[in-house]
Parts: structure tokens; sequence; C-alpha cells
């Protein structure tokens, strides 16, 4: 029930206003958030690959709802990958297909991500592209499909959700394609005709696709980390749950997947102990890094997934 209440409320407007209007609000999300400018991020990630891991850089925002709005976020990321580049992090971009154009007009969202990829392309940089709600599922794999098979890009990847009863066969569509895979449970409230509402049938399902994932990454001309940590292996498995860490690293044991092949993917400010332990035993850690004004959905989403957050917000209000 608290999970469903905060996730309508990463979706109000008038919520969303009345949060951001708090100034201890705002410094609570930044424990999530890498700052509101791309400066700010970009510090971050620094930091993060002077402690042996690797990013992933999203400015935050979604669902634009005109052409300019869609082509300034182009922009915007056109931006965030020349600083990237500029500054020699070790870090790749993830980025929202309804930032620059899906569900208002997906030929519009086509042409942006195919300019992001070119630019990428010739920065040797990897894009990731997220999963949003399901309503956006169909919509955001038909341009991923396009992009790869009509457009030639291959410096671009997927998240797949384990939640959805699908996900499995969408899983084996796309490493038939080498299609670099992010594996998380998902963090949007779905419908039980089409996501398992029940948190122990999400995790069977997120350990099945694990195993489907490593796999592939036994085969020996399946992709590892690449380029100074620049670019991820096929299987990321993003989670902060130990026991589904543990029955991934167990299995890439099992099935002789070496370290360099499987990456574990964890949300800035989340678990910076388990973070800096796996990296420490030489297992390719790539932490989210998300930044900009717009954090309000995100960090809505961030207290829905863990009680634990929510508290830690909860408590703060009351400290002086």
């Amino acid at each position: 029930m608290l999970r469903t209440v905060l996730i309508y409320l990463s979706k109000a407007e008038w919520m969303r206003r009345l949060v951001m209007r708090v100034p201890l609000a705002r410094r609570v999300a930044m424990r999530f958030v890498a700052g509101e400018t791309l400066e700010e991020a970009i510090e971050v990630v620094r930091k993060l690959n002077t402690g042996g891991l690797y990013a992933t850089m999203d400015q935050l925002g979604e669902h634009t709802t005109n052409q300019a709005q869609a082509v300034q976020t182009t922009e915007d990321i056109l931006k965030i990958l020349a600083e990237i580049d500029r500054s020699g992090v070790r870090s790749g971009l993830s980025i929202k297909l309804t930032q620059v154009g899906l569900g208002m007009d997906n030929a519009l969202c086509e042409a942006n991500l195919a300019r992001i990829l070119k630019d990428a392309q010739k920065k040797n940089l990897f894009v990731r592209i997220d999963m949003e709600d399901w309503e956006c599922l169909e919509s955001t794999l038909e341009v991923y499909w396009k992009i790869r098979h009509e457009h030639k890009f291959d410096n671009v990847g997927m998240v797949i959700q384990s939640y959805l009863y699908r996900s499995e066969e969408d899983i084996a569509a796309l490493l038939e394609a080498d299609t670099k895979i992010r594996l998380v449970k998902g963090a949007y409230k779905e419908p039980a005709e089409v996501a398992y509402p029940k948190k122990a049938d999400v995790d069977a399902a997120f350990d099945r696709i694990t195993r489907q994932l490593l796999e592939h990454a036994a085969k020996p001309d399946s992709p590892a980390l690449g380029d100074e940590g620049r670019w991820p292996p096929v299987t990321a498995l993003g989670t902060h749950d130990e026991a589904r860490i543990n029955y991934g690293i167990k299995t890439a044991e099992e099935l002789g997947v070496p370290r360099e092949k499987l990456e574990i993917q964890m949300l800035h400010g989340i678990r910076r102990d388990l973070q800096q332990s796996l990296a420490a035993q030489g297992y390719p850690v790539r932490v989210y890094v998300p930044f900009g004004t717009e954090w309000y959905p995100y960090f809505m989403r961030r207290l829905a997934e863990r009680p634990a957050n929510l508290w830690f917000f909860i408590s703060s209000l009351f400290r002086k």
C-alpha cells in the first residue's frame, strides 16, 4: 500500500510543487541525486572513478510535451557526452526515450536518438536506454530495434525489468543481437495482468533471467567490460539485493564466466559499502549517477523502493 501511494505521488504535480519548495527535501534528495548541474555530476563521477567504480550518467527528466522540449533535451544530452569525453571520466550515459520525444512524436524520438548515438559513437561512448513504465515498453523496443537494424548503431543497450511476465522472452530476442542489458526488478506500479505482484516472484524471475544472461556471457565471443570501463559487458545486474547479487556471482562461477563479464550496477547514494566491497573483489561496479533539477519523480521512486529510504527522509524532517 505504501509503495502504491508513493508511486502515485511521484506522478502528482501538486505534490511535486509542494516538495520542491521545501529546502530540506532538496537536501535529503541530494543523497540520491548527484547535484543539479552537469559540473556537480562530473565531480561525483570523478570521485567514483578514484574509488575504482565506473558510472553511467543520467540527466533527470521524462515525458517532454512538445517538440521544442525534446530537441532541447537532445542538445543537453549532447553536452553531457562532450563533457564525459573532455573530462576523461570513466562513464557511459543513460537516457529515457520520453525525454527525447517518445509517446509524443516517435519519429522525432528516433531521429533524436540517432543523433545522440552518432555523436557518442564518434567519442567511443556507450548509451543505455532506460525502461520506463508498461505503457512505454512496446514503443521503446520498437525504437531500439530500428536503431539497431536500420541505423546500424551498436553502442546502445537496454534495461529490462524482471517483474514483467514477458521479460524472459524479450531477453532472448535481445541476446540474439548481443544487446548489452541492465537487468532490474522494476520501480513502477504495474497491473497484475502484466507484472508479478509478489516480491518473491519478481526475485525468482530476476534469478532466472540472470542465468539466461550469464549463459550468453559464457560464450567466448560475448563482449566483456571495455575501454577502461566506459563500455559495459552484456550482463549487468542492477540491484542492491545481496541475495540476487550472490546468486549472480555463484552462477557466473558455475558457468565459468570471468569477472569482467559480470557487472554489478547500483544507484548513487545507496549501499556504498557494498559497492566498494564488490569492487575490491575484482567485480566491475557501475554507479547510476542521476543529476538535474527534475529530481522529484526519481526521488519519490527511491522512497517507494525501500522503506528505509522513507524513514531516513521523515527523520531528517525533524532534525534541527
